[in-house]
């Protein structure tokens, strides 16, 4: 084990404690990118639907971390906040003002899953059912025929 000099512990008293991959960790609120289950950009967030594919993942790694971009609007985050305390995962506002991060929302786990595709880039839409009733008018309605 190496000895701590006086120097070490004065830098770090000065700086903060030392941290791996500092530039990786502001891009990605915190967390660092071999962790990431799946990240969406500020303006994925801002939309006014929730990504099913977020809901999905966050429904198959209940034991993953949610991580929010503080900067944004708590407007669009709430939706994904609300998702989070529905499937029992801890979530994390994030607010870097020296660093204001593109990405909106990440959620990531607490080891190394080096995921290759992160990023979500198309909304899967859940399939709509479509009714194969034809609208009745006024009078049909009446005379029921």
């Amino acid at each position: 084990m190496k000895k701590t000099t006086v120097d070490e512990v004065l830098q770090q008293g000065i700086y903060g404690p030392l941290e791996t991959k500092p530039d990786e960790r502001r891009k990605f609120l915190g967390t660092i990118r071999e962790r990431i289950v799946v990240a969406l950009m500020k303006s994925q967030v801002a939309e006014a639907n929730v990504y099913p594919q977020v809901e999905q993942h966050m429904k198959e790694k209940p034991q993953s971390h949610l991580f929010l971009n503080g900067n944004m609007d708590y407007g669009n985050l709430s939706k994904y906040v609300k998702l989070a305390t529905k499937y029992k995962i801890e979530h994390t506002l994030v607010t870097n003002k020296e660093h204001d991060s593109e990405i909106g929302l990440v959620l990531a786990m607490d080891h190394a899953i080096d995921k290759e595709d992160i990023y979500i880039t198309n909304k899967v839409s859940k399939p709509i059912q479509q009714e194969d009733k034809k609208s009745k008018g006024f009078f049909s309605k009446i005379f029921k025929r």
